[in-house]
């Protein structure tokens, strides 16, 4: 399919509102969620809030958006949640401690200060390690540990294809591997081609939602910035709503 020929369309009767990376914001999450409850106000079709994953990390307050996202809606709004690699990376945790270190490095000690566990500074003790991981393992609620568990990679609507992070440009939809789905970047980020589908994607920070003609991107770096993306989809119209206005 030509990209310059490809309109994507959301079936009839149904709007997509597709959120960016929250990482632990918790106040972005709450406000975000009263902004599309407002848009939808008047709409009699159905809505799914699509959340693209990277709940965790980075932000104070990770407990509180799983426990937010775990309801599975919003008034008449249904949540469909999908897999990021933050939260690959908390599930390869609970099989290999050793997997720690990094997680600290990218936000793993605000998800377990969220979480109760008042540690201070990052560690690489082996013994230290072992202990954190058996003390986040107790202090994770079953129903927490189970919604991280059962995450999907990915989910469609009509022409989109919703991930996390990308696809590989190089193989058809068939054939793409999960960690495509949750650690993508190049050579997706820089390629055209088009795969029959628009892939809405976050994970790799932009000051404003990026436009291409193959992938919108709307992590906007909301755990820094406040500035919380969402894109509303419905036919072939797409609008966006910001927690920065």
């Amino acid at each position: 399919m030509e990209p310059s020929s490809f309109t994507p369309t959301i079936p009839k009767n149904l709007r997509i509102y597709a959120v960016g990376d929250i990482h632990g914001r918790a106040d972005l999450l709450e406000k975000m969620l009263r902004m599309i409850d407002a848009d939808h106000l008047g709409y009699r079709g159905e809505s799914v809030v699509v959340f693209l994953g990277d709940y965790v990390d980075r932000g104070p307050s990770s407990k509180d958006v799983i426990e937010i996202l775990n309801r599975g809606s919003y008034g008449r709004l249904k949540f469909q949640c999908i897999r990021g690699n933050h939260e690959d990376i908390i599930l390869r945790l609970f099989k290999d401690h050793s997997v720690a270190p990094g997680w600290f490095h990218y936000g793993g000690l605000q998800t377990l200060r969220s979480y109760g566990i008042p540690i201070q500074s990052a560690t690489q003790d082996f013994d230290e390690l072992f202990h954190l991981r058996k003390l986040f393992e107790e202090k994770l609620p079953a129903a927490h540990k189970t919604f991280l568990e059962t995450l999907p990679y990915t989910a469609r609507y009509g022409d989109y294809l919703f991930v996390h992070a990308g696809i590989h440009p190089d193989r058809p939809l068939e054939q793409q591997d999960p960690h495509h789905y949750m650690w993508m970047r190049e050579p997706f980020l820089s390629s055209d081609k088009c795969l029959d589908v628009m892939v809405v994607h976050g994970h790799s920070i932009r000051l404003k939602p990026e436009m291409r003609i193959n992938r919108i991107g709307i992590d906007t770096g909301a755990y820094a910035t406040g500035h919380l993306t969402c894109i509303v989809l419905q036919g072939t119209d797409q609008r966006f709503l910001s927690t920065t206005g």
